[in-house]
């Protein structure tokens, strides 16, 4: 006669178990961060320079086919004024990652010397996607005429973000991560229109972001299971509170784009026609760094399995506003 028969884990073999599987998990990054390693020079740029008779962005990621009225030059130009911003607006984000980053990984500098290795390897990548959307702005900036702005600096913003809590962070920062892999997705489209430089962007940013976005969930899970249920509340506000103060810099971006791309044309737009626009580039920017990124069903799975029913449905009616307009 077989008796069941409980099996009860330890709570110290769980975290030995958890820490195993962390540890493979990282040297598994490694290993493919050595294999997909990129140069900006050498495997970018090339020495090519950006072709303005071709797009920046994919029509996906612009929404510039809600724009009828433009004219094919037209929605050209307003892939490249959305393309250049695309660049400034990742180096904002890129800051607070790679910061972030460093300072996690400073945690493990007496420790675990694969997660120290991966998380060091991680900024370093970070910083040299800095690099590369400097010299995109640079490159785009030298060619395309004066009166764009920048609506943000990127240290008062990485200041910012890394006032709130670290959960609050490592969940911004996985959100970041998912959303790189779906404009990749957008840019592999076929289109001959599209710039074969700006497709290698998408390209070989994607190649390590998605090393990325392995070690931060790693992270982001390890500092969910340090906290407190009243910790991961206050935690979940100033995940809010990031994903609302990026929607004020998109929506000022968006409006300063706009209001560039309208004189880069040369001609008057009727007030309709320009209140389409600036929507429209607003609907795009809330798509790029928001909506692609919180609609991710891989983050759904993530946040659903840390946060409370009532924490969730907060989460989701303060970007409700945002993604459904």
């Amino acid at each position: 006669m077989n008796a069941a028969v409980d099996l009860v884990v330890s709570p110290a073999a769980e975290r030995l178990f958890q820490e195993n599987s962390d540890r493979a998990r990282y040297a598994r990054c490694i290993k493919a961060s050595k294999r997909v390693r990129w140069d900006i020079d050498a495997d970018v740029f090339r020495g090519r320079s950006f072709d303005f008779r071709r797009k920046f962005l994919p029509d996906g990621l612009t929404k510039v086919n809600d724009l009828p009225f433009l004219t094919a030059e037209e929605k050209r130009t307003m892939s490249h004024v959305q393309g250049r911003s695309y660049a400034c607006i990742f180096g904002l984000l890129e800051r607070f990652i790679s910061t972030k980053t460093l300072e996690i990984a400073i945690r493990y500098g007496l420790g675990d010397q694969i997660a120290l290795e991966g998380l060091v390897r991680f900024s370093d990548e970070e910083i040299k996607h800095q690099e590369l959307f400097r010299r995109i702005e640079t490159a785009l900036g030298t060619k395309m005429p004066g009166g764009y702005v920048l609506v943000a600096d990127a240290n008062e913003v990485a200041r910012t973000v890394l006032g709130k809590s670290s959960w609050a962070v490592l969940a911004m920062t996985c959100h970041v991560e998912l959303f790189t892999q779906v404009h990749y997705r957008e840019s592999i489209e076929r289109d001959e229109e599209l710039s074969d430089l700006y497709r290698d962007v998408f390209r070989f940013h994607w190649l390590e972001e998605c090393q990325h976005a392995v070690m931060d969930e790693i992270e982001w899970c390890r500092e969910d299971r340090t906290l407190s249920p009243e910790a991961r509340d206050a935690a979940v506000d100033d995940l809010i509170a990031l994903i609302c103060g990026l929607d004020h810099l998109l929506q000022g971006q968006s409006a300063a784009d706009a209001g560039y791309f309208m004189r880069l044309c040369e001609r008057t737009f009727t007030p309709a026609e320009q209140h389409a626009i600036r929507e429209t580039v607003l609907r795009a920017y809330r798509w790029q760094y928001i909506a692609s990124g919180s609609q991710h069903p891989h983050l759904t799975k993530l946040l659903g399995g840390m946060v409370t029913q009532p924490q969730m449905q907060r989460i989701r009616a303060a970007i409700a506003p945002i993604i459904g307009s």
